[in-house]
């Protein structure tokens, strides 16, 4: 699937999926950008498999100082001051979030896989036989964040 294909097969269902799981799991109102400055320093992704009659991922990218401030909305907490267990199972659990609600969207019989996370300074996440399908990127409140969807190919 190419770029376009993809934004017009789940651009606008990606934006309101990510609306809707920021704002009813953090009160965080987010919207869809074009200009979004690239984290500095640690990046944390967090993706979740989609396997079935569709296949690919959703990716959850944003740098730690992000991170840590959507742990503090998630669970009701002080923000941590570093990468910690609370830190990476909230990451986690939006883009389970995010990758269950695209589930609805896609043809039947898909499942998912549990959340994987990873971070660093310098690394790329692959799926074999895939190609990024496209990258949505998103503010609010100061905080960036990117979705990318990944398929499979057949």
């Amino acid at each position: 699937m190419d770029t376009t294909t993809a934004e017009h097969h789940y651009g606008q269902a990606i934006e309101q999926i990510v609306e809707n799981v920021f704002q009813t799991m953090m009160g965080l109102e987010v919207h869809q950008t074009d200009i979004a400055s690239p984290p500095a320093g640690e990046v944390i992704t967090a993706s979740i498999s989609l396997a079935g009659t569709w296949k690919g991922a959703v990716l959850v990218e944003c740098g730690l100082r992000e991170a840590m401030a959507f742990t503090s909305r998630m669970i009701g907490i002080d923000p941590p001051t570093e990468l910690n267990d609370d830190v990476r199972d909230a990451l986690g659990e939006l883009a389970n979030m995010v990758g269950g609600n695209l589930k609805s969207i896609l043809p039947g019989g898909v499942e998912l896989s549990l959340p994987s996370v990873v971070w660093g300074s310098d690394y790329r996440v692959g799926i074999c036989h895939a190609g990024i399908a496209h990258r949505w990127l998103f503010a609010g409140e100061g905080l960036t964040f990117g979705i990318v969807l990944i398929e499979v190919a057949a």
